[in-house]
């Protein structure tokens, strides 16, 4: 039998047709998910694996996508190395942030089997349930897991990040390093659990100049894709607004670079050096246009990605506004073009 259609994309290869996921895929634009997100708080969800099993197969059972992502958060992994975390209406919160060399220290590795088994059985469930439909397993990278850290919530403007990193190089370095350590601990242990391949989202890497990039983010980063990778589990890196940094960007060692919507696909996968796979990478937003203008502009990318090695995905996550007529009028333009 034939390896599934998203991982032979993964690899590189020429496919019959672009296998289709989309980030953020289980959420609140689905009626279903909001009917189990009703009864339990956002952190209650992430941990009970029956709940987050359910939701991350919703969007597979109405859509059939060509893979399933594991319903989770980025932070997770956060609280179990040693800090508070918190989720508000505002977003997540944490109250004891990182802004000093003993705070550095207050992180540490973490046994994911004692810290987080509820993710490691909620996709020990989804294995059991998903048949022949991958699941992805994923993390934060750690420039991105570092700034909520830093911060103690989703960053504006990362002044509090990039003091850290030009006053205290050394100390930042440090941090980058352990919450590598530990996401590698993690991921490694997703992958055993039954996980076909692992994303890395840099959320907010574009904040970062070339320069910064490369003194911090690039060798942490690279060194946990090498070790992922050697699994040989495919490992799908997605820098959002890295656009101009593509080039240094290419040098993490993906063997899938996420792509969002600010660059046309093509232009993205030359700029990353013709890279091997490339997932995205259509503008969210378009979802909240009329379908005729989704579907011209979803076959466009489909165009544009080719049959080799390209996975279509929008270029960040679905937003909660978007109507479901508007998912699967996308799904049926990807399927068909």
């Amino acid at each position: 039998m034939s390896e599934p259609l998203f991982l032979r994309a993964c690899r590189g290869e020429t496919t019959e047709r672009t296998p289709l996921w989309l980030m953020r895929q289980a959420g609140r634009y689905l009626p279903e998910y909001r009917a189990v997100r009703a009864g339990v708080s956002f952190l209650e969800l992430c941990k009970s694996p029956k709940l987050a099993a359910e939701v991350t197969l919703q969007p597979i059972r109405r859509f059939g996508f060509d893979a399933a992502i594991l319903f989770s958060d980025l932070l997770v992994p956060l609280e179990a190395m040693g800090l508070a975390v918190e989720f508000t209406d505002e977003g997540p919160r944490l109250p004891d942030p990182v802004r000093t060399p003993h705070d550095v220290g207050r992180l540490s590795r973490f046994d994911p089997a004692a810290r987080t088994g509820f993710v490691l059985e909620t996709i020990a469930a989804l294995t059991r349930e998903l048949g022949d439909t991958p699941l992805i397993g994923f993390a934060g990278a750690p420039f991105t897991v570092a700034t909520y850290a830093i911060e103690g919530k989703t960053g504006k403007s990362f002044v509090d990040t990039k003091r850290l990193f030009y006053e205290r190089p050394d100390d930042a370095r440090r941090l980058l390093n352990v919450i590598a350590e530990a996401t590698r601990d993690y991921l490694l242990a997703q992958i055993h659990a039954g996980a076909r391949a692992v994303q890395l989202f840099d959320s907010w890497v574009g904040v970062l100049s070339a320069e910064d990039f490369e003194t911090f983010a690039l060798s942490p980063t690279a060194a946990l894709v090498a070790a992922l990778r050697a699994t040989g589990v495919p490992v799908i890196y997605f820098g959002n607004g890295a656009s101009g940094i593509l080039d240094r960007v290419a040098r993490v060692g993906a063997d899938v670079y996420g792509v969002d919507w600010r660059l046309p696909i093509d232009e993205a996968r030359a700029r990353l050096g013709g890279a091997r796979a490339v997932q995205g990478n259509l503008d969210p937003a378009v979802l909240l246009g009329p379908l005729p203008e989704i579907e011209r502009r979803a076959r466009d990318v489909v165009r544009r990605g080719g049959k080799r090695g390209h996975i279509f995905n929008l270029g960040h996550g679905i937003t909660p506004d978007v109507p479901v007529e508007a998912v699967s009028a996308l799904v049926a333009a990807v399927r068909s073009a």
